[in-house]
């Protein structure tokens, strides 16, 4: 299980915090206790912070601190996407050891041409660290594009995308270091993307969409097919509106239900 860190107005109100970094910072660190030794991952949605601004960054950054201390494995969902220089820049705030915003991976956007990524593929490795690529996103708005079919390659826009992201793990043995963002809720066949033979080595889905989204445990070998070994179960505010008990709780229930349906 991925446990987001969304500290969104309401939440902070339902956890009794005010709207503000030094909420956001209570929010970040209070989800970082209950997730430890109970889930694996933890995903800082980055935009909730920098609204605060600089405030917002040193919050975050002290959630990373106390993220990594906890040995939870940090996805940093900021989304960056640029080109040359810039994008080195983003990979080095987000990835390289010692930064004060490092995290282990990085969500990214391949819409300035996958390629625009190659640096940030290349610090990554130099890093040990990860990269999720966007290639198929739940928002209604995004299916034009990426079910779009290109000629060139002859297959789909998200099916690039993933197939691209795939052949940089060539040189893993059992696990890529690079994935894809796939949605849970989503109809996969509809994107153009191949479910039916596995991929080797094994390449990490992040799939947002279980919980409030409504995806389900259980449907998991349904939406993903030969994909599922390499998903990563996201959830965001069906954990977190349960409050800091609740979210203890049901964390344990999730952790038997995702060995149920593995």
């Amino acid at each position: 299980v991925c446990v987001g860190i969304d500290p969104h107005d309401w939440l902070l109100e339902r956890w009794e915090l005010d709207v503000s970094a030094a909420g956001a910072r209570e929010f970040g660190l209070r989800v970082v206790d209950a997730v430890a030794g109970r889930a694996g991952i933890v995903k800082p949605q980055v935009s909730f912070f920098e609204r605060f601004g600089s405030s917002g960054f040193q919050a975050l950054e002290r959630v990373l601190a106390e993220a990594r201390a906890a040995g939870l494995v940090i996805i940093g969902d900021a989304k960056r996407g640029d080109i040359g220089t810039t994008m080195d820049a983003y990979a080095s705030a987000w990835l390289q050891p010692g930064s004060p915003l490092e995290v282990d991976a990085l969500t990214v956007a391949p819409y300035l041409g996958l390629g625009s990524l190659a640096g940030t593929v290349e610090r990554a490795r130099a890093y040990g660290k990860g990269l999720f690529v966007l290639a198929a996103t739940s928002n209604p708005e995004a299916a034009g594009l990426q079910q779009a079919y290109r000629a060139d390659v002859e297959r789909s826009v998200a099916a690039s995308i993933l197939g691209g992201v795939a052949h940089w793990n060539d040189d893993f043995e059992v696990m890529g270091s690079f994935g894809v963002v796939l949605g849970a809720t989503l109809s996969l066949r509809e994107f153009g993307i191949p479910t039916d033979s596995e991929l080797t080595p094994v390449l990490p889905i992040l799939a947002p969409g279980f919980g409030a989204q409504g995806a389900e445990f259980a449907q998991m070998s349904g939406i993903f097919g030969a994909l599922a070994k390499g998903v990563i179960v996201s959830e965001s505010r069906s954990l977190l509106e349960l409050g800091p008990l609740g979210l203890v709780e049901a964390l344990e229930r999730r952790r038997d239900e995702i060995a149920r349906y593995a």
